[in-house]
């Protein structure tokens, strides 16, 4: 078996695997995601015979940590023949992307996980976490009728500069770790949307956008990224309602916070690559200073497992990064990675099997700003 990443040329070989393993998705998504997204992409595939039977693909992303810009990748169309699998063919375009990552100084990697389990052993662990739920539509009517002023229409790909506009203006401030929405962005989720039989809405009241959401309607019709201004909400739950009677079918909603009693689950898992990056992008609080060290121990990226010190600089809140030698405790890149992202406190990891911490540790670690505000809900 040949692994290798593919030239951008034959990336168009790998629609035959993406068909015959996702069937759910349509010509026309396909369409769009190999004449848009695999021209930028990258593709790793393992070959035998002169076949592709197993590919992973990265789409690039920039992402915003902390008031810091770096690139990353979303992992997608992780398939593999059926004929092919159990050879360990995933595992191993799993590593040789991510050692390709680390090259490059990718701070850390994210997907949409078929399974939790599939991706934990190779340090993969949840970030971010996402409300779901069905508005009903009477009470999306009841609730939007008295709402004067904002209408909704879907955006033309020439409007993609007003989106982003829109969300750097109102919603950029609110996360510590977000996909940047540039122009670009907006342009290609317009027209990924419109692939699968939606849209991107804007909700406008005398002419100002006042919301925006992406919206699909395939096998049944789904919203994401709600993003309203405070006050607009009713307006929301009015266009939502509009889709509903159009697609005669409920809608169900993704990542917003005006539901009662909706289900909240994990949606993003990441893997720590380039660990210097990360944690020279974390802060602690103005006027708080912290000094530590500890020994990471990374299986898969052995350049991560080295002794690191994490120290502010008087009046500084940015952390300084160097190697040292004196440690004080071991933590394994996955519960690292649990901690920095604020999904488990130092004192939690501590309890993991293979974890060591000094209570000096777990004090100075505690003085860390985790990453905890996460905005990471794109689809492909």
């Amino acid at each position: 078996m040949k692994i290798r990443r593919l030239k951008t040329e034959e990336h168009y070989r790998t629609r035959k695997l993406w068909e015959e393993v996702f069937t759910e998705d349509t010509k026309e998504f396909l369409d769009y995601y190999y004449f848009i997204k695999a021209r930028t992409n990258e593709i790793y595939v393992a070959e035998e015979d002169g076949d592709i039977r197993s590919m992973l693909q990265l789409n690039p992303y920039t992402m915003q940590v902390c008031g810091r810009t770096f690139p990353s990748n979303y992992i997608i169309a992780v398939a593999t023949q059926k004929e092919y699998r159990g050879r360990g063919c995933m595992g191993s375009l799993l590593k040789k992307s991510m050692e390709d990552m680390y090259a490059r100084r990718v701070p850390f990697t994210f997907l949409m996980p078929a399974a939790e389990a599939i991706y934990t052993p190779y340090d993969f662990r949840y970030i971010y976490r996402q409300k779901t739920g069905i508005l009903p539509e009477h009470d999306g009517a009841d609730k939007a009728a008295p709402d004067p002023g904002a209408e909704s229409s879907d955006a033309g790909i020439w409007e993609a500069e007003l989106l982003s506009d829109f969300f750097e203006q109102n919603f950029a401030g609110k996360w510590q770790v977000y996909t940047v929405r540039d122009e670009e962005y907006y342009r290609t989720l317009i027209l990924e949307q419109q692939s699968e039989r939606g849209g991107v809405r804007i909700l406008r009241d005398k002419g100002r956008i006042v919301g925006m959401f992406a919206y699909a309607s395939e096998d049944e019709t789904e919203i994401r990224e709600p993003l309203i201004l405070p006050g607009y909400e009713k307006a929301f739950e009015r266009s939502v309602c509009e889709l509903q009677r159009a697609a005669g079918r409920p809608v169900r909603i993704y990542g917003y916070d005006g539901g009662e009693n909706w289900e909240e689950r994990p949606l993003i898992m990441a893997r720590i690559l380039y660990l210097p990056a990360l944690l020279g992008a974390l802060k602690v609080p103005e006027g708080v200073s912290a000094d530590c060290s500890f020994a990471v121990i990374d299986p898969l990226i052995r350049q991560n497992s080295r002794v690191w010190r994490v120290r502010s600089g008087s009046g500084e809140e940015r952390l300084h990064v160097s190697e040292t030698e004196d440690s004080e405790g071991v933590i394994p890149v996955a519960e690292l990675t649990e901690f920095l992202f604020g999904m488990k406190t130092a004192e939690e990891i501590s309890r993991s099997e293979h974890v060591i911490l000094s209570d000096r540790l777990v004090r100075e670690m505690e003085k860390i700003e985790k990453l905890s505000s996460v905005f990471i809900n794109e689809i492909v």
